[in-house]
């Protein structure tokens, strides 16, 4: 499984940084990217794909 966030979709809001600070951070432009080598099996990744206002995030 790999975690992707599109980002000509992210908005930036916060949101999954939030929620699963292990494995999402705010990039160089602010919008959030998967940090390599997490834990992307965590439940609050789901959680993240979920609450994201836009769907930027997404499982492959």
């Amino acid at each position: 499984m790999a975690v992707k966030v599109d980002k000509d979709l992210c908005i930036a809001c916060g949101v999954c940084m939030a929620l699963c600070p292990d494995v999402f951070a705010a990039g160089a432009d602010g919008k959030s990217e998967v940090i390599p080598g997490s834990d992307e099996s965590l439940p609050c990744v789901q959680e993240s794909i979920d609450s994201c206002p836009t769907g930027a995030i997404s499982k492959e």
